[in-house]
């Protein structure tokens, strides 16, 4: 994911503001990590590059 998304992208769920946290990257592209909304408890995975926005309980 690049890192440039972040002006963009908001909670699917209340559309807060997401907060980007990268366990590993390389350069501007988060290959791993969370993203975290500031308004309710909701936290979106980053695996391999993707962040899963689907809400919490859509998941598998």
């Amino acid at each position: 994911m690049k890192k440039d998304l972040m002006e963009i992208l908001c909670c699917p769920v209340c559309k807060g503001e997401l907060t980007l946290t990268s366990t590993t990257s390389e350069g501007d592209e988060v290959l791993e990590g969370k993203l975290s909304c500031a308004k309710c408890p909701c936290d979106y995975p980053i695996s391999d590059g993707i962040p899963d926005l689907l809400p919490p309980d859509q998941r598998d």
